[in-house]
């Protein structure tokens, strides 16, 4: 039998995480960085703990970390305001050296003394230990770190959402013929594509080879300007390009020689609606693991809800639910952001008026979103909870 302390758990996820990067350059690790001004706000509350006052109702004695916990479940069960997870992690910041490495099995215990909170992974104050028994790991232990939003919810939209500008989209390669003419394209099948001139598709060394489908680039105005920030792009499908743009020469039948325009030729991977000729064509992100880091923003934040992503027949946005905002990296917003969603405040008939004259009913707070992807002028957002459906034109501001 092998004993660990927590600090040396620690220490290992981290070499795991080196490991994994060494071994596969191409993708990037997963970000478990902790800003300065968190580890600030984390090293004062840990000279005396979180006011009493700051605790969740019904916040738990003792907790057993479980599979499926997440730093954002776990905070929202011990603080009112689970975006303050630095206080939360300051409450034990000898053991829990960085919240992203929290593993399923450890015990959270709450300390409550002088009208303050601790939060603890041992009852004595010395390091926890966790035995385990030799065996052979195929997996980093970061990778059972924790993450800080139920992965399911944003990996797809992680690659799904395009939100690129006029030129772009304009210069964007596009599918000019399918296999056989097939309408209705599955996986394996084969479709060709031209590029920009002055960019063809090239199979060439340092070239991208991964690309995504799309078609019908919406265009996403500002609800308060009618500007337009962006056009965000439907995802169809993926393609992997085979053979680039040629030129073969061929007779011509006088004695003389032909050149030809031969388009580029390209495999899909995977689609989720029917591909066609006129459909566009992007080179694939590097695939990127992140952990977010959910915080309040450092500057006053006044957003509005562009669109509800998923379809144009989309009217109303729930809790899970995915908005993009008229704000992006240009304007200071960053992933992990924790934004506070007002309602838009109604416009009704004042009916006990004998005039019956129109008023606005006043904005009202409705819920929670987290930034979790950003463009330059658009950002999309998780909705984390949520009291009433979230519309376009909706306010996202401070936090309280």
């Amino acid at each position: 039998m092998t004993a660990f302390t927590s600090v040396q758990r620690t220490m290992l996820g981290t070499a795991a995480i080196l490991c994994a990067a060494l071994a596969a350059p191409a993708v990037q690790a997963q970000d478990l960085s902790v800003s300065a001004s968190q580890r600030a706000t984390a090293q004062q509350v840990a000279q005396q703990g979180v006011p009493l006052a700051e605790l969740a109702p019904g916040a738990p004695d003792t907790y057993v970390v479980k599979r499926g916990d997440t730093l954002w479940g776990i905070s929202g069960m011990y603080l009112k305001r689970p975006w303050r997870w630095p206080e939360l992690w300051g409450m034990n910041l000898q053991e829990i050296r960085n919240p992203h490495l929290i593993f399923p099995g450890q015990t959270l215990y709450l300390e409550k003394n002088g009208g303050h909170a601790r939060l603890r992974t041992s009852t004595s104050g010395e390091p926890e230990t966790v035995r385990v028994s030799p065996r052979t790991r195929t997996d980093s232990l970061a990778d059972s770190a924790l993450p800080t939003l139920k992965p399911h919810l944003i990996e797809p939209f992680l690659v799904e959402p395009v939100v690129v500008d006029a030129q772009t989209l304009q210069q964007a390669p596009r599918i000019v013929a399918t296999m056989e003419d097939r309408v209705l394209m599955s996986p394996g099948d084969r479709i060709y594509a031209r590029g920009d001139v002055a960019n063809p598709l090239r199979a060439e060394p340092g070239e991208p080879r991964q690309f995504r489908v799309f078609r019908n680039a919406v265009a996403l105005k500002d609800p308060l300007t009618g500007e337009i920030l962006g056009y965000e792009a439907q995802h169809l499908g993926k393609a992997v390009l085979m053979r680039g743009e040629t030129f073969e020469d061929s007779a011509n039948g006088k004695g003389g020689v032909t050149s030809e325009y031969v388009p580029a030729s390209l495999d899909l991977t995977s689609s989720k609606e029917e591909i066609r000729a006129g459909d566009r064509l992007l080179p694939a992100p590097p695939r990127v693991f992140l952990s977010y880091t959910p915080h309040a923003p450092r500057q006053d934040v006044d957003a509005r809800v562009v669109s509800i992503y998923g379809s144009s027949a989309v009217a109303n946005a729930a809790q899970n639910n995915v908005v993009a905002i008229n704000l992006g990296t240009q304007d200071g917003i960053e992933t992990g952001l924790v934004l506070k969603l007002m309602t838009k405040g109604a416009q009704i008939k004042d009916r006990t008026d004998e005039s019956k004259i129109m008023i606005k009913l006043p904005s009202e707070n409705n819920g929670m979103a987290m930034v979790f992807r950003t463009f330059d002028r658009v950002s999309y957002a998780l909705i984390l909870d949520v009291r009433t459906p979230v519309r376009v034109g909706d306010r996202l501001t401070n936090p309280d």
